[in-house]
């Protein structure tokens, strides 16, 4: 029995003659985030899937909360909870009342199921909701409930399969922060996005799949190492003048004349600045915008899997 909440060696998941997974090998510590990303088609939902007992693979082994999903899976469900893309909630109920009806479900007694409900529903904020029915509610307080009923039995771990799909920023940003104190109160998360933003913000690891394996794995700030140093971008006033911009800076340097954006690597972060604005300045060439950056992860995407920020979304 590992001391880690996932375990995944050498698994393979194919459908008819398509190799969905192929020799997936991931390891998830226990408490804290780990995202899991990749091009459309990767096999990410594929993965939680299989975490969660849903889909069977063909080969390898996976171990979820101590126990063999395989062998054991119904330990592995008891210790689990799944928050997928479609919402779980009756429209017509209140938010207590989805919550009770989760917990009679887990069999946890009228009683128990009431107590919890209150108990979710005060730590996800929608305690003076009252009896008012779901389909009033908004898009970040729906989701934050989809979010307390996949807590009902309190899980180890949590599987959150792209969680804020569809949301407008105040309501990504209500999920986020329900994320952040449920890894502060020691839960496991796994989570799948297609928002590069939400990796980079919520997740202590992110592992990038690509051709149903991992191609790296690392913090968000690892990972965008792997594509170089600082960058500086440039966007010139003139986009006649981009040209010319280019050629005053030093190698690596890369155009886009329909921002007229100029990007170019930065060794020495401040001397690199400096600099920069000298040699511009001398040539008459104004900027109307100079920023010293670290790589994005849509560039480490890009660079790791060939596929753009676009292509990052929910597949197989």
């Amino acid at each position: 029995m590992s001391d880690d909440a996932i375990v995944v060696e050498g698994v393979h998941k194919r459908y008819g003659t398509k190799r969905v997974l192929d020799g997936l090998d991931l390891t998830v510590a226990r408490s804290g985030v780990h995202a899991v990303l990749g091009p459309n088609g990767a096999g990410k939902t594929t993965a939680v899937r299989i975490l969660s007992t849903l889909l069977r693979y063909d080969e390898g082994r996976v171990e979820v909360a101590g126990h063999d999903v395989r062998q054991r899976p119904g330990d592995v469900r008891r210790r689990i909870g799944l928050l997928g893309q479609n919402a779980a909630v009756d429209e017509q109920l209140g938010g207590r009342q989805n919550l009770e009806m989760f917990g009679r479900l887990y069999h946890l007694g009228a009683r128990r199921a009431g107590a919890r409900a209150d108990e979710l529903l005060d730590r996800f904020g929608l305690a003076d909701t009252g009896r008012k029915a779901v389909a009033e509610y908004s898009g970040g307080m729906r989701r934050r409930l989809d979010l307390a009923a996949s807590l009902i039995t309190d899980p180890e771990v949590l599987f959150l399969d792209e969680p804020t799909t569809g949301l407008d920023p105040r309501g990504r940003a209500e999920v986020w922060a329900a994320v952040r104190a449920l890894v502060g109160g020691g839960t496991t998360v796994l989570l799948t996005t297609q928002y590069l933003e939400e990796a980079d913000r919520l997740a202590d690891r992110i592992s990038l799949i690509d051709g149903g394996r991992v191609a790296a794995e690392g913090t968000a700030d690892e990972l965008k190492a792997r594509v170089g140093g600082d960058r500086i971008d440039i966007v010139v006033r003139d986009g006649a003048q981009l040209e010319r911009a280019a050629a005053l800076l030093t190698g690596g340097t890369v155009t886009d004349p329909d921002r007229r954006l100029i990007g170019a690597p930065a060794g020495d972060r401040m001397a690199t600045l400096s600099r920069t604005v000298r040699v511009l300045e001398e040539a008459g060439i104004e900027a109307e915008d100079i920023v010293v950056r670290r790589p994005t992860l849509d560039e480490v995407f890009l660079s790791l899997t060939g596929s753009r920020q676009d292509d990052v979304e929910v597949a197989v």
